[in-house]
């Protein structure tokens, strides 16, 4: 006899609309019990359960109910983890557990995930754009001063006069060594105008600056957050042709065509001999080679990263990596890394994923049973998902289809109110279809309802 399922609604959390429970004995539960294979299967501890690398900020992660979740830090070797947030460690395959159905960097760059592999193996990951933006434009306009006024310089000579006891009497004379000049007026280049790049054209604006700019792929979002008088131009070579600074706020991009060395020699040629450049994006964006010969020459190099060749050079000055480290951006990025996994396993919707297609949800009956399908994005696949429900005789009241690069992302919206369902064989028929890759039933006991089909084998 097939197991069967009825509903009730249940409301515990904001983020889950009608949401329904298995009622006792309706289902075997252990069926849902996600991360294990099914010949070793556990029941579920009622809660989802968030793994953590790295501090993680406390307030970001107030954002996870406590009725609903259990958050656990990197030490915690149990490996039934539904989601993973992390900062700056550097993610192994090894350390994400079968039953991990999505990963948020609290950040924006997502280099330390390996996005391409867990694209194949159908999890999609997050990141907080802009979380951080105020944070890094702070940061950027000190190095524009610290590119102007050689204020570094000057604190380490006074400290030097000071342990000699010369400070008060040398400290007039030897102001002189460290003339610089002001910003107003001056013309700044803006390489990328996404969050970070145009909060720092609208702020070095509104301190007296002339902007110029450049992005292919501008957004109707930044667009408007620009100044007025920006001067938008068709390459990098045009925005920076009178720059007397020039910010780079691109990704960094491996691979053929991506940007990793994109400001080299030939750029910074074209620079003014004594023009300031600002890195606090990527180091990988700068060739080192190309950037000693534009110091040797009289440029300024003002970067939030490390550089084996020029770290020590007289024109360029190197931070920490400090760009995001305030406490308010560390609690916006974790906030928004939450709030962004919850939305996910709570409803089914993405935002923010860096491999994922963006997917915005309905709110559903309480008739209906929501199931998402992740799977490979190939001619016929859709079609063979649709036909499952339609053997079963189930109607379809809602469906969405969605598609980025090489993975397609499904939900689909089931009436429940025409009798039971075996949804323990619906759910193996759905994921041990070619070209899928997991399935998973949006309601019922957190952290229960998801399958992966790894390599022709089932698991639950």
């Amino acid at each position: 006899m097939a197991n069967t399922v009825s509903f009730a609604v249940r409301r515990t959390a904001p983020l889950v609309h009608n949401a329904r429970f298995f009622s006792s004995g309706a289902v075997d539960i252990d069926h849902y019990a996600s991360g294990w294979n099914s010949k070793d299967m556990v029941t579920s501890s009622g809660k989802y359960q968030i793994k953590t690398f790295n501090k993680i900020s406390p307030k970001g992660l107030e954002k996870f109910p406590s009725e609903l979740y259990e958050v656990k830090a990197e030490e915690w070797d149990s490996n039934n983890a539904h989601a993973i947030l992390l900062r700056s460690h550097k993610l192994q395959e090894s350390e994400i557990d079968v039953s991990v159905r999505a990963i948020a960097r609290c950040g924006a760059g997502t280099n330390n995930v390996p996005v391409a592999r867990m694209t194949e193996i159908g999890i999609p990951v997050f990141n907080t754009p802009g979380a951080n933006a105020n944070a890094v434009k702070e940061l950027v306009l000190c190095g524009l001063l610290l590119g102007s006024r050689k204020i570094v310089d000057g604190v380490n000579h006074m400290k030097d006069l000071g342990s000699k006891g010369l400070a008060k009497e040398r400290v007039e004379k030897d102001k002189a060594m460290f003339g610089g000049q002001e910003i107003r007026g001056k013309t700044l280049a803006v390489i990328g105008l996404g969050h970070i790049g145009a909060s720092t054209a609208r702020d070095a604006a509104a301190l007296g600056m002339d902007i110029t700019g450049y992005d292919p792929g501008l957004s109707i979002e930044s667009a408007l957050k620009l100044p007025r008088d920006i001067q938008l131009c068709d390459s990098i070579s045009s925005a920076i042709a009178s720059a007397d600074y020039v910010s780079l706020n691109i990704p960094y991009i491996k691979g053929e065509g991506g940007t990793h060395g994109i400001i080299g020699s030939d750029v910074l040629g074209q620079l003014k001999p004594n023009a300031v450049v600002l890195n606090f994006a990527r180091g990988e964006l700068v060739d080192s080679e190309g950037m000693k010969g534009f110091l040797d020459n009289g440029g300024k190099y003002i970067s939030d990263f490390p550089d084996d060749l020029v770290w020590e050079h007289e024109n360029a000055i190197l931070l920490p990596h400090l760009g995001a480290s305030t406490e308010e951006a560390e609690d916006a990025a974790a906030a928004m890394a939450a709030e962004t996994i919850r939305e996910y396993i709570e409803t089914g919707a993405i935002r923010n994923s860096v491999n994922f297609p963006n997917t915005s949800l309905p709110s559903r009956s309480e008739t209906v049973v929501r199931i998402s399908v992740v799977n490979k994005n190939i001619p016929g696949v859709l079609a063979k998902i649709t036909e499952t429900f339609a053997k079963e005789n189930l109607n379809i009241t809602q469906q969405i289809n969605q598609s980025r690069g090489d993975v397609a992302y499904n939900v689909l919206d089931i009436e429940a109110t025409s009798g039971s369902i075996d949804l323990k064989e619906l759910q193996k028929g759905l994921t041990m279809t070619d070209g899928v890759l997991s399935s998973r039933v949006v309601f019922g006991t957190p952290g229960v309802g998801y399958a992966r089909n790894i390599e022709g084998e089932y698991w639950v």
